[in-house]
Parts: C-alpha cells; structure tokens; sequence
C-alpha cells in the first residue's frame, strides 16, 4: 500500500473530530487507489457520475461494508439509477428532483438519507435552493416521506477568501438551525455536509458532520 495515502488518511483522520464523517470522493480515481483508501479504513466512498460509480461498483463487489455517497448533478432521468446504486444522496438540488424521487423510492421500496443542496450566495455554476427558496419549498418536501432528508450541503463559489468561506458555512449552520426549530416530520437536519480538500477545516468549525475530501486524499486527478 503506497504509504502515501494511507499516511495522508491517518493524518486527516487524527485531525478531525470524531463526529465527522470523513467521505473519500473517488471521481476519477482508480479502484486499486480505492482499495488502499479502504484498507487504510476508508468506508465512504463519492461520485458524482452514475456510469463511473456502476462499474466501479461491479470490481469493489467484494468490499460490501462501503457506503456510496452521490455528490454530482442529478439528471432526472438518472434518478432511478442513482437509487439504485448509492445510500446517499447529498446533491438533492429542487423540489422537482426531491419529488421524483420520492415517486422513484416508494417504487423500488428504498428510503434513501438526502440532503438538500443551497446556494448561500448566487453561484451560476452551481445547483441548489437559494435560501428563500428552499424555506417556501419546506411545507411540499416535508410531504416526501420515502425521502429520509437529514441536513443540508453546500459549495462555495470559487474565489473566495477564508472569512467569506467561513460566513457560508456558518449561514449554512444557521439555516440548519433554523428549518430544525420548525420541527417538521420528514426533514431532520442531522447533518451539513460541507468543505472539501481546500476548505474543509473551517467547514468543521462551522459545524459541518460530513467532510468531502478528493486531492487531499488522492492527489491531483490525472
């Protein structure tokens, strides 16, 4: 096992509280790298591409105590599929997506943990709810009830510096906070799922359960 990313595991590992879901993002990294990471003690695994998850998938069969995480935009049409393969699903970007899979989950009888994606600032490259948005949307996603919806994830837009990466976790925690104290039936906010490679220590220190690590873990995809 190349020392190098077993070594970077346990030193990320030590540095994060153990409330923490450290989530390795394997999009383009090959299953021999995935394998190291599980033997270093690895067991949550992100794509963000339905066909690339299925494949790897079928060559880490032998791997059946791995959690899949989907963390890329989610067409309508690969819905089912998505379903199908991951326990998880953080990248729930629109009450339109929420509701088909709702109708999808009570078809193939599966209750998949989501989270809903929101944009604390407008980001044209980016997916999600604004704020506003997603509190008008809460009284129609509480009515998804094969949805088990546990929190919320975020991406910055790019180019910030630390204190505005701060204030979007932070506002991430409060909206949390905020949509928990109205204490609907079907949405509990469990988890934040925020901060990648770059960002992920002020991520924990807004409060974030669940870290989405790639190059920190892998190095730079090829």
């Amino acid at each position: 096992m190349s020392s190098s990313i077993s070594q970077r595991i346990v030193t990320i590992r030590a540095s994060l509280p153990a409330s923490v879901r450290l989530i390795a993002v394997s999009k383009q990294v090959t299953t021999e790298l995935m394998r190291e990471a599980y033997t270093a003690g690895i067991r949550d695994f992100a794509e963000s591409r339905i066909q690339e998850a299925a494949s790897k998938q079928a060559e880490l069969q032998d791997l059946p105590d791995i959690t899949w995480h989907f963390i890329g935009n989610l067409q309508s049409n690969k819905a089912k599929k998505a379903l199908e393969l991951f326990d998880w699903i953080h990248s729930v970007d629109s009450l339109q997506i929420a509701q088909r899979l709702d109708t999808l989950a009570s078809q193939l009888g599966v209750t998949p943990l989501v989270c809903l994606q929101v944009k604390i600032l407008p980001d044209p490259n980016k997916s999600g709810w604004m704020v506003s948005e997603l509190l008008a949307d809460l009284e129609a996603l509480n009515q998804c009830k094969n949805l088990q919806i546990q929190g919320l994830m975020t991406i910055p837009p790019f180019g910030l510096d630390h204190d505005e990466i701060s204030s979007i976790f932070n506002h991430t925690q409060k909206l949390a906070k905020e949509i928990e104290s109205q204490q609907w039936l079907h949405i509990k906010m469990l988890h934040l799922s925020m901060g990648m490679s770059g960002d992920y220590q002020l991520a924990v220190r807004a409060g974030a359960t669940m870290v989405r690590l790639g190059t920190i873990l892998f190095g730079n995809r090829s």
